[in-house]
């Protein structure tokens, strides 16, 4: 099994050298957005950099003897920076109109066109993530329902839907490997999708400062194929049905 982030005895696994984990673990990884914007923004900072740096150096006042010449300024470069950066954010806003829509607005569905159901539901607690998972009806909050404790666990190659909510303050669901992070709003009951297509285990952490425990809020996703993940599941529910209703010993 793959370790794709550092966890506890894992390995660090970096994308061609930069700062993100593998691009290959999920068909939703849209990094060249973020590429792009580095660019821009790299362009611009190292460009007013070095005239600034000019600036101080050609005009310091310890070695400058020309005399100080006042300047009310140039409309024409006024209306040049106001509009090069409309066009920029322009350009930003369109293009990356299909990876927003792709991440949080069209939805999985199944071959004949209805929404996907969630896989599991996960709960943002201080300081735990609690998931739940349907039982052989194939529903939420019945009776046969798996429960357990941030221990994530989705079949590869498969469209992932998870539905999650919060039972006391805002938190922040983040997968870095999917590259997947959603604010956990209470009240609120929100869905967040992926496609994993590489097995391993990676972290679950949450974003947002949630209290005085929010560093120790941490789980993990396992991705597994198929027959493991059936596996894990037998497992587990059978765990969890003999921590429930076994009886204790008698005493002799």
């Amino acid at each position: 099994m793959n370790d794709w982030w550092p966890m506890s005895g894992g390995s660090f696994a970096f994308s061609s050298g930069h700062w993100f984990p593998s691009l290959d673990v999920s068909d939703h990884v849209k990094d060249h957005l973020f590429y792009v914007i580095l660019y821009l923004t790299g362009v611009v900072f190292i460009g007013t950099g070095a005239v600034l740096f000019w600036i101080l150096w050609r005009y310091d006042g310890a070695t400058n003897a020309d005399p100080v010449v006042f300047s009310h300024g140039s409309h024409a470069l006024e209306v040049i920076w106001s509009i090069l950066p409309a066009v920029v954010l322009l350009f930003i806003a369109i293009y990356q109109m299909d990876a927003w829509a792709g991440a949080r607005m069209r939805r999985p569905t199944m071959a004949d066109g209805a929404i996907k159901p969630p896989l599991c539901r996960v709960t943002g607690r201080q300081f735990e993530w609690r998931i739940q998972y349907p039982g052989e009806d194939g529903r939420l909050d019945t009776p046969d329902d798996l429960h357990v404790l941030n221990d994530l666990h989705v079949p590869v190659d498969e469209e992932i839907v998870i539905e999650i909510e919060s039972m006391d303050v805002l938190h922040s669901f983040f997968l870095p490997n999917m590259r997947v992070k959603q604010d956990v709003v209470p009240g609120m009951r929100q869905y967040v999708w992926f496609h994993p297509v590489k097995e391993g285990v990676s972290d679950i952490v949450c974003a947002e400062l949630c209290g005085w425990g929010h560093y120790k809020m941490r789980g993990r996703i396992t991705v597994d194929n198929a027959a493991e993940f059936d596996r894990w599941y037998s497992a587990a529910y059978a765990e969890q049905e003999t921590s429930q209703f076994s009886l204790p010993e008698e005493e002799e």
